[in-house]
């Protein structure tokens, strides 16, 4: 049974059907040296992994069993495993994104070569992608009518955890390796942590946020001082928690119901991606016009320092956290794409390189909606930063935490900072004016390109 993206013991239909199939397993997890090798998991995250593979390997060994560990080219590193395990049978989850399914193809014809069987199983959200699609697409292009749809799809069996795992004996032993540090797969010692791995610490946050901000989250999930966004994304993503499992324990609870129709909006990307995988990197309606070229923009507003204090405040925690607000990250991309013109496939890996729960569908095609080129009905929506700042950060105290020189203001004037003020505080003038940049983009030449 590999593990990927479902780092858990507690309703995993991979590691139950592998269970429930033969008297002894492998359970298996491989560092794909192709995806370290691509900086695609910075440092926050992979210290996240680590954490979440050691707690992992508590469970399993708790049950009997215990994480065997392997480093390598992922799909000719499994089957060397199951090859020296004497296994039939490979167990493992089904995945969306385009580098999943080719490494899932040759994972298969790999395996078929040694007389092997590869198993897909759901796992990593709600309804499993594919499973919902309108008569004429492969997939759904717009939220509203994929969500009624995914409200009233039938669900499978929640699974229990298993009570016992055992590894295979005598011949067919195998050595189980160890969880490495952080110095073996980077260049760094530690990373900072705001939130622990692991399927416990997730089951702890999903308890603790459920009983005290569930409630109240549909008004204030876009309140960027109070901050009571869930926080359970990093757990999904790796699936340290059970996207299915979650649903089904907040469902009936008051409050619930804007909660689960992000849950929704995470299935529906992870749909769209499994269906367009291109649009991981390349825009699923057509732009009209060319990005700009603008280095020390990008620099800017990666570094927090636009001189509009609800980005940088927004890219500051960005930086020191591996999180951002969910509001703040609409606010910085629609900046980026909006405001400087700069090409969304920039911000999106650069948040991918930071997030701790960077998902390649959540990430890429939030981008996408944002910059207008996804599947957002109104690709031309820009955000004003000043006056979302003053919407979801009211009194300033976002922006107080995460751009400090500015906190003496008052907030009447901490969103947008007088000259004088910007200067005795050591904070930059703003890098574009606003209005000026949205109505430059309206009024650049537009160029005719083939559809998709």
């Amino acid at each position: 049974m590999v593990f990927t993206r479902d780092l858990r013991v507690a309703d995993n239909p991979a590691l139950s059907a592998a269970i429930s199939s033969s008297s002894a397993i492998v359970p298996l997890f491989v560092f794909d040296d192709d995806l370290l090798a691509s900086g695609f998991a910075g440092h926050q995250r992979l210290r996240f992994l680590l954490e979440s593979l050691v707690e992992l390997d508590a469970s399993l060994r708790a049950r009997g069993g215990a994480l065997v560990i392997r480093r390598g080219h992922w799909p000719q590193t499994v089957v060397e495993v199951a090859l020296a395990a004497n296994a039939g049978v490979i167990h493992l989850a089904c995945d969306v994104s385009g580098y999943a399914s080719r490494r899932l193809a040759r994972l298969r014809a790999l395996a078929a070569g040694s007389r092997m069987t590869v198993v897909t199983h759901p796992g990593v959200t709600v309804v499993p992608p594919g499973e919902l699609h309108p008569a004429s697409r492969q997939a759904y292009q717009v939220y509203t009518p994929y969500y009624r749809r995914w409200l009233a799809a039938p669900r499978r069996p929640i699974l229990p955890s298993p009570p016992r795992v055992k590894l295979p004996d005598g011949p067919d032993a195998i050595d189980t390796g160890r969880v490495p540090g952080m110095r073996e797969l980077t260049n760094a010692d530690h990373a900072p942590s705001w939130l622990p791995g692991g399927e416990q610490a997730g089951l702890r946050q999903l308890d603790w946020w459920s009983r005290r901000c569930l409630e109240n989250y549909d008004g204030s999930r876009d309140d960027l001082t109070a901050d009571q966004t869930s926080r359970l994304s990093p757990y999904l993503h790796l699936g340290c928690l059970s996207p299915l499992a979650v649903e089904a324990d907040v469902r009936a609870s008051p409050g619930a119901d804007a909660f689960v129709r992000q849950l929704a909006w995470r299935d529906f990307f992870c749909q769209f991606l499994a269906a367009y995988p291109r649009t991981a990197a390349d825009d699923f309606r057509q732009r009209k016009q060319d990005w700009a070229d603008d280095q020390d923009g990008l620099t800017a507003w990666q570094s927090g320092q636009t001189g509009y204090p609800v980005v940088d405040a927004g890219m500051r925690q960005l930086a020191a956290e591996g999180f951002m607000h969910g509001r703040a990250r609409m606010i910085t991309a629609s900046f980026l794409t909006k405001d400087l013109h700069l090409d969304w496939r920039l911000g999106a890996a650069h948040f991918l390189r930071n997030l701790v729960d960077g998902d390649i569908a959540c990430n890429q095609l939030n981008w996408q909606w944002v910059a207008g080129t996804g599947t957002d009905t109104r690709p031309g929506r820009v955000l004003n930063p000043v006056t979302q700042s003053r919407r979801y950060d009211a009194l300033g105290g976002y922006i107080r935490r995460w751009v400090p020189e500015l906190a003496h203001l008052p907030s009447a004037e901490i969103h947008e900072p007088s000259t004088a003020d910007r200067r005795a505080a050591g904070y930059p003038q703003p890098i574009v004016d606003h209005r000026e940049a949205v109505a430059a983009n309206r009024a650049r030449p537009r160029r005719t390109r083939r559809p998709r």
